[in-house]
């Protein structure tokens, strides 16, 4: 009885990792990422037959995107004011960054 899984990675993946120069956790860590995308993607694709937005807030909520440097910035300037007696120079470095556009 063979029955193949829904989730099953395509033979040519299969044999790229089977060829990689890396060692079994690296590889075991590559296939458990490909398997965990692949299941999120079914389910935001599931979900996205009801209402579109519910698959990207899905997608959003299990795979966020690192924060950009502008908002890195601006909670390590946070910090800062709140951990110093001192604002000299805060604000005005504060307002630059809220002008700088919200890339990486």
């Amino acid at each position: 009885m063979t029955q193949q899984h829904p989730i099953t990675p395509p033979p040519e993946l299969v044999e790229q990792w089977a060829h990689l120069p890396a060692d079994w956790n690296t590889v075991a860590f590559l296939i458990a990422q490909w398997g965990a995308d692949a299941e999120l993607e079914a389910c935001c694709e599931w979900l996205s037959v009801p209402c579109p937005s519910y698959g990207r807030e899905l997608r959003n909520a299990r795979r966020p995107k690192p924060p950009s440097l502008k908002e890195q910035a601006l909670e390590a300037l946070a910090h800062i004011l709140n951990n110093s007696s001192t604002q000299l120079g805060a604000d005005t470095i504060r307002r630059a960054l809220e002008q700088l556009p919200d890339n990486n």
